[in-house]
């Protein structure tokens, strides 16, 4: 297992199944005296745990000479966190132990200086080359070695997968903040990236004949489309579907990512074409199969968010799909557009809070939707677009369909964070190379998609020979390929509204 780093082997990386964590007795309040002591016993558990967990860092002289700490150290560390049953105390332990056992900056302003002072004065390469080594080393984080050592533990690896799901949790839900925190989690991600490397996964093929206990982690683990059923879930892995994920090489029925396909003859517009409800066909026609759909890709595991194990398992895939099908010429996704029903509320709301300005919609526009709901067009939309009734009304669903279009196009292609694409999904497949290809209306008309995103969905489309190029292109001068159809919207937008 070489890469994995020293001793951990296959049998360390997943079987760890901690104890659940205990609930808290019901029925029985601590007096605000009783509950400080139990807040203070506990804070105080803490930090003696992190005193006698957390390796000291060696001197550098006896980096490589100094012994291992004892197995139990560690194993203290995992069953201490295991038995934390609420989030903020867990969350409370992480902050403890990025505050206090991160980077002695004293070491690093020591060894900073040092390089700078003798790349001023003439010596030989190995003295400077040995210096910036030390700065290297004095810039590692304490914290590091535990969770070294915590790897090397029978499945350390899946506790520290999951305590940086915990961690992430943590920071949404504002228990932990700062920038020892930020430094912490991404230190751990850069761990989990090393594990969780390309060489280190395998492609499985999902079919019907999978073991029970895949398909079923495969079913559970669908956050795009649920599956209703297992009739569902044999639809999604028989002909003209395909289902593959990835998992790591020490545990090979182990779900980490999972990609469906929808083997079609054009681009899909609408998902319920894909996942309808109807008896799978008992054979596939390769000569009906000229396009691939990606509609659905998931992570199983939150503590590996950010690790781009979506991205290298989309470039497998396209590699499987072109040995399987040497004609298959189109690849395309059927993307859920998340976030656009909630941003579209935000500015109906801002607008409606400034006397009812209209800034969104033609007048034309404002006077056909406001005759259909029957009042002042920001307030009335808030009060539809909130639910999913609004899709009954065949008048109110034409009205809608050019604002809408032109406004989701602006959400994609114009709204952004940092410079790049605002929306996760677009960001995901813009970063992968993929084009911005067309926006389809009343595309997802379950109660999700239509709450979601208005009923809307996007296909990226991936031009095999331009991806290397249209990637490079979106993350070095984030520049977004998009086509005539979506560049369209965009500019009636920017004619018709004035954001």
């Amino acid at each position: 297992m070489r890469g994995l780093g020293p001793a951990l082997t296959a049998r360390r990386l997943f079987p760890l199944r901690l104890c659940p964590r205990p609930p808290r007795p019901v029925g029985h309040r601590l007096s605000s005296g009783s509950a400080a002591a139990e807040a203070g016993a506990l804070e105080r558990a803490m930090d003696e745990l992190l005193r006698r967990a957390v390796p000291a860092t060696p001197a550098y002289e006896l980096r490589e000479k100094t012994p291992a700490p004892a197995e139990g150290q560690c194993a203290d560390f995992v069953s201490f966190y295991g038995g934390l049953a609420e989030a903020a105390e867990r969350a409370e332990l992480l902050s403890r132990l990025a505050r206090g056992f991160g980077v002695d900056h004293g070491q690093v302003a020591e060894q900073s200086a040092g390089v700078l002072q003798l790349r001023e004065q003439p010596r030989e390469a190995a003295v400077l080359l040995q210096a910036e080594d030390r700065l290297r080393y004095a810039l590692v984080p304490r914290y590091r070695g535990l969770f070294h050592h915590i790897s090397k533990l029978d499945g350390g690896v899946r506790f520290l997968v999951r305590l940086r799901a915990d961690l992430l949790e943590a920071q949404a839900l504002k228990l932990v903040e700062g920038p020892h925190v930020r430094e912490m989690n991404g230190v751990l991600k850069g761990m989990l990236s090393e594990w969780f490397s390309s060489g280190f996964l395998s492609l499985e093929r999902v079919t019907w004949h999978s073991p029970c206990e895949v398909l079923q982690k495969i079913s559970e683990s669908e956050a795009v489309h649920p599956v209703k059923n297992w009739m569902d879930m044999k639809r999604r892995v028989g002909p003209y579907r395909r289902c593959y994920f990835f998992s790591h090489c020490a545990a090979p029925e182990e779900p980490l990512v999972v990609l469906h396909v929808a083997l079609t003859g054009e681009i899909s517009s609408n998902i319920q074409a894909i996942v309808k409800e109807c008896p799978p066909p008992e054979t596939e026609e390769r000569s009906k199969i000229s396009t691939a759909i990606f509609y659905s890709i998931s992570l199983t595991q939150p503590g590996l968010q950010g690790v781009e194990l979506g991205t290298v398992l989309v470039k497998r895939v396209l590699k499987e799909l072109q040995k399987e099908f040497p004609h298959l010429g189109t690849f395309s996704s059927l993307s859920p557009i998340p976030g656009f029903t909630k941003w579209l509320l935000g500015l109906l709301n801002s607008q409606a809070k400034e006397h009812g300005r209209n800034e969104l919609f033609t007048d034309s526009e404002c006077k056909e939707i406001s005759e259909i709901t029957g009042g002042p067009i920001n307030e009335t939309l808030k009060v539809f677009l909130s639910s999913s009734e609004w899709v009954k009304s065949e008048k109110l669903v034409r009205a809608l369909q050019a604002p809408l279009m032109r406004l989701c196009a602006w959400y994609l292609y114009g709204e952004k964070h940092r410079g790049f694409a605002l929306n996760p999904v677009a960001n995901f497949h813009l970063q992968n190379g993929a084009v911005m290809w067309r926006i389809n209306w009343m595309a997802d008309m379950s109660l999700k998609g239509i709450t979601g995103s208005c009923g809307l969905m996007v296909n990226y489309r991936y031009y095999l020979g331009d991806t290397a190029t249209n990637s490079t292109s979106y993350l070095c001068s984030k520049n977004i390929k998009a086509s005539e159809q979506v560049l369209s919207l965009v500019a009636q937008f920017q004619k018709n509204s004035k954001l």
